[in-house]
């Protein structure tokens, strides 16, 4: 008999694997990002920008304050071992990053049912708000963590 887990069991029962895949994501990795919490349905990454990362202004560009922000989008909607996609995000951008200055991002899950979820996430520098964004992923119905343990 198989008994079905709920996916706060499955985050709490992989924790550990899953947080590897999650820090592991190579495109953060290249960025510099560090995963620094993972919660079921939450997760805050970090990272601070360097003179590759600016724009022709001197500030942050915001390819790289979106892949912050979405970082932590994919890590949070993915946090239960089952394989999420992003489908929509819309992004605010509010004031500049600067160089050298950590952007700390946190992901929330507003909601979530079979197929989809729905996260806010709001990516500050030194208290400042730099940007927010509002995201909805399709979750598949594979797990990348193994349910036979």
């Amino acid at each position: 008999m198989t008994i079905q887990l709920d996916d706060k069991a499955i985050h709490d029962l992989h924790y550990n694997e899953i947080k590897q895949v999650l820090k592991d994501e190579p495109f953060a990795a290249f960025l510099g990002m560090k995963l620094t919490n993972l919660g079921p349905g939450t997760a805050e990454a970090e990272l601070v920008p360097d003179d590759r990362m600016l724009n022709a202004h001197g500030t942050v560009h915001g390819a790289i304050i979106f892949s912050l922000a979405d970082y932590v989008f994919a890590a949070a909607s993915n946090s239960y071992g089952k394989t999420a996609v992003g489908v929509t995000t819309n992004v605010n951008f509010i004031s500049a990053g600067k160089r050298g200055r950590t952007l700390t991002a946190k992901a929330k899950e507003i909601k979530k049912n079979h197929k989809l979820a729905w996260y806010k996430i709001n990516v500050q520098s030194e208290n400042e708000l730099i940007a927010t964004m509002e995201a909805m992923v399709y979750r598949k119905s594979h797990y990348f963590v193994k349910q036979d343990k």
